[in-house]
């Protein structure tokens, strides 16, 4: 059947040399997963304290109503009994087909065989029966304060999830009628994909998002011309050069989160919202935050505020001979903008004219989904952590943020990737999405103990830079974005926020659609609105309530929102008119970099 040669099984058939394959790659996964460091058990799951206040509330509940665990067993044997009689009916009378209902539609079953095949039917509508159950029974459990409900409802929903019937090769039709089609090549390519990103991971588990050799940065993506012009430990400090004869007086500065990098306001021209705020007539500097490793253990907010914001804005006003700027702050970057805008004004500076904030939050009182990773468990777990590494990895962040979309951006991925034997697509968002950065150790604790846990901007004030700093003090005139399906920086939040800065001249901005897409929404699209409302007075909901709704993008309305605070125009700034020679193209060197970990 087979003819020796060099390699020895050159000659096998297909599924012969597939199974070869399956043998090699296994021996390659082996030796990827002995190079996984030891895990850290506080950041693996919640600790135990959630489980022993879950059972003890649902003990008492059985305890004092025995007749909720009765109501809850029987509506579950029931649906269930009722589906295995169903089918046992259909058989019985030989009949290999599936009920006339087929159950509620979900997106992860889109194969016409979960609707079609009578095993699979049942698998499916077996596993909705169990799912609702289990989130039935918790939704029932009081007792619990809001929080350990939220957690408890979270992590519940994680296990029924990641026992979906799709997530398994021998439950899942799609994956098996591929294997049978390619002769078992895709469950190969499946076994290549998942070696080669356990390898990446030094032995660690991150599904790749997108094709990792389709981008380059400042090849393909991040291309809008400029320089950087400023270069400290901190950050480069990038100007991008004009497309217009005059530009606004005024010159405007971003700062982008440093728990990404700021390439997604640049990823390629049409949704570029750099290149759009260049080509409206504004001199824009745009920050690039360093990915820092463990030299970087000992930097705090307040050392992002003195060598980072404050720095950039006075080079800004220094190369543009302007006293005061315009600045932009986007997520944290937004967050940590606030409490260097509450310094100023105890310092009475006036650098800042106005300033603009993307999807930030400022008062933590509602962390919305984030919240169950922000107990003392997940938190002390990640100060043991960073005390030891220096800087929280951001495979840490990465995987925690893909969590809080489990089967967008975990499981599906997955099943293409792993059991299909798919490349991962061509996609610049999810490209970016996996270029994450570190965190240094200090501010990663400050930010999580004394922002999001104890929200001292927002109550008692918080001390940095021989300063105690409050939301109350943030006074400058001020607009923010939101975006209406944020599970990262939920609006309502952000506008609580946003209403109690002490600036008396602010408005506010909902755009539709999510963190990422709420805001990269470039008016050409015309894809997602945006609400406004001039009454900052009234609660989240009222806003809403009564707010007038506009079609497209939000960014033509900030524009000349913005440029009513930038002055006249005069001839552009042409990159070098400081008579400093740049020091890189954009999108300089920071952005590229990896750190040495």
């Amino acid at each position: 059947m087979t003819t020796d040669t060099k390699d020895g099984n050159s000659d096998l058939d297909p599924l012969g040399q597939n199974l070869v394959k399956i043998e090699e790659l296994t021996q390659r996964l082996v030796t990827a997963l002995s190079k996984k460091g030891m895990p850290n058990p506080d950041l693996e799951a919640p600790g135990p304290d959630l489980m022993m206040k879950a059972s003890a509330a649902y003990m008492a509940d059985l305890m004092e109503n025995p007749s909720h665990l009765i109501e809850q067993q029987v509506a579950y044997w029931g649906k269930a009994l009722k589906h295995f009689v169903d089918a046992q009916s259909q058989l019985a009378h030989g009949k290999l087909e599936p009920p006339k209902d087929k159950g509620p539609s979900d997106p992860r079953f889109t194969s016409p065989l979960w609707d079609t095949n009578p095993y699979f039917n049942f698998v499916k509508q077996q596993y909705l029966i169990n799912s609702a159950a289990v989130q039935d029974a918790v939704s029932q459990v009081e007792g619990l304060d809001a929080r350990d409900r939220r957690r408890l409802e979270y992590f519940s929903r994680q296990i029924v999830d990641m026992f979906c019937p799709t997530n398994f090769l021998s439950t899942n039709p799609e994956a098996l009628e591929r294997a049978l089609e390619t002769e078992g090549q895709s469950l190969v390519d499946g076994l290549e994909n998942l070696v080669r990103d356990i390898e990446a991971n030094h032995g660690e588990l991150l599904v790749t998002l997108a094709d990792q050799s389709a981008f380059e940065v400042g090849g393909n993506i991040a291309t809008t011309p400029g320089a950087v012009v400023f270069r400290n430990r901190m950050f480069e400090l990038i100007q991008y050069a004009p497309t217009t004869e005059q530009v606004h007086k005024t010159p405007l500065l971003i700062f982008p989160p440093w728990i990404n990098k700021f390439y997604i306001m640049d990823l390629k021209p049409q949704n570029s919202l750099i290149k759009w705020i260049v080509d409206q007539g504004f001199t824009l500097f745009v920050v690039s935050w360093v990915n820092p490793d463990a030299d970087y253990a000992d930097v705090g907010i307040e050392d992002y505020i003195q060598e980072g914001y404050l720095t950039a804005i006075e080079e800004v006003k220094r190369r543009t001979e302007q006293k005061s700027i315009n600045v932009v702050g986007y997520c944290i970057a937004g967050t940590t903008l606030a409490m260097t805008l509450a310094l100023l004004k105890k310092r009475g500076d006036k650098s800042v004219k106005s300033a603009t904030f993307f999807t930030t939050l400022t008062d933590f009182a509602d962390q919305g989904e984030f919240s169950v990773f922000l107990t003392d468990d997940f938190v002390d777990g990640i100060e043991r952590q960073v005390k030891a590494a220096g800087y929280l990895d951001s495979y840490f962040m990465s995987r925690t943020f893909s969590y809080l979309r489990a089967n967008d951006l975990i499981y599906r991925p997955a099943i293409r990737s792993y059991m299909m034997g798919e490349a991962p697509p061509a996609f610049d968002l999810l490209f970016w999405n996996g270029d994450s950065t570190n965190l240094p150790a200090k501010m990663a604790v400050q930010y999580l103990r004394q922002l999001c846990q104890d929200n001292q901007f927002a109550t008692t004030g918080i001390e940095l830079l021989g300063e105690r700093l409050h939301i109350s003090d943030v006074d400058v005139p001020l607009t923010a974005i939101a975006c209406e399906t944020d599970h990262i920086a939920a609006w309502k939040a952000s506008y609580d926020g946003i209403a109690q800065m002490g600036s008396s001249k602010k408005s506010f901005i909902l755009s539709q659609s999510g963190h990422i897409a709420g805001i990269v929404n470039p008016p050409s699209k015309k894809k997602y609105g945006h609400y406004t409302n001039p009454d900052m007075g009234l609660t989240a909901d009222d806003w809403r309530d009564g707010a007038d709704f506009h079609e497209g993008t939000w960014w033509p309305r900030w524009g000349s929102w913005l440029a009513k605070r930038s002055g006249a125009k005069q001839p552009a700034r042409a990159l070098g008119d400081s008579g400093e020679t740049p020091l890189a193209p954009a999108p300089g060197t920071y952005v590229k970099a990896t750190p040495n970990l």
